[in-house]
């Protein structure tokens, strides 16, 4: 009788404990958020909280100078170009090694995977002695090759994780139909995994916008990234900019990853 109750009941109601759990970790996370907002609005000329007055005038410093627009600009171009880059590598190697099996599947995954499991100083240092040798440390070119590395794998887990829903059998019948391999991947295969592939660049875009350490070991007087800048400005200056500038970045990448959702919930509706 109480089996069957549970059966008509259906999933068991998440308890109080788990829920206050769960809200304790979203806090965490997002306390930081919730004093470096409001510090972006202060006036005080040193960071003070909570702020005594209300001004805009560290977001006019950041919109106004040029080396913090600068940074920006450099970070966005990066953040495209490594995004463009790993979104066509991960997805390729993620197409191939949905095809393979065995060891050599399994080896040629972890080692594609390398870069998100080791520590990012480690990763630093290699990029660093490797570019040195190759004359690409403080160039864009460095930066886009270093961050799409970074950025492979998220493409990698997320593209495969839509190939695992993929069925082999449509590609036969695109090809029974006389389509070529290439026309049946962009016109099958595509549309089915895109999703995970739009999710694998949102991923890369964001890894690349963010990252500091391996952009502080390739900057360079001419060429730095909004992270350096952020960098340079609590270490070297008390710049309150520093608030503006994060705040800003706080909510660019969380639209960017709202705007996918957004998107997804449409279609489902539809």
């Amino acid at each position: 009788m109480t089996a069957a109750r549970r059966r008509d009941r259906g999933v068991d109601p998440i308890p109080w404990w788990l829920i206050a759990l769960g809200a304790l970790v979203a806090l965490y996370f997002i306390l930081p958020t919730l004093i470096v907002i409001p510090l972006s609005f202060s006036s005080a000329s040193a960071f003070e909280f909570p702020p005594k007055d209300f001004s805009l005038r560290w977001y006019e410093n950041f919109f106004t100078d040029p080396v913090w627009l600068t940074s920006l600009g450099n970070s966005f171009l990066v953040a495209v170009l490594a995004a463009l880059i790993a979104t066509v590598v991960g997805t390729a190697a993620a197409v191939g090694l949905n095809r393979l099996t065995g060891r050599l599947a399994g080896f040629l995954r972890t080692l594609l995977m390398i870069s998100m499991v080791t520590p990012a100083i480690v990763v630093a240092v290699a990029v660093y002695i490797s570019f040195l040798q190759w004359h690409l440390t403080g160039s864009l070119l460095g930066y886009v090759l270093a961050h799409a590395a970074l950025g492979v794998p998220f493409v990698l887990v997320s593209v495969t994780a839509a190939l695992g829903g993929f069925d082999a059998t449509l590609l036969r019948a695109s090809a029974s139909l006389g389509a070529s391999p290439l026309r049946s991947f962009v016109r099958v295969t595509m549309p089915l995994i895109s999703r995970g592939v739009i999710t694998g660049a949102v991923f890369a875009f964001v890894t690349s916008f963010d990252e500091v350490v391996i952009a502080l070991f390739l900057r360079s007087p001419t060429f730095q990234t909004l992270p350096v800048q952020m960098y340079n400005s609590v270490t070297f200056e008390l710049d309150p900019t520093i608030s503006a500038s994060s705040s800003l970045v706080v909510v660019a990448v969380t639209i960017i990853f709202l705007v996918p959702l957004l998107i997804g919930s449409r279609k489902k509706t539809r």
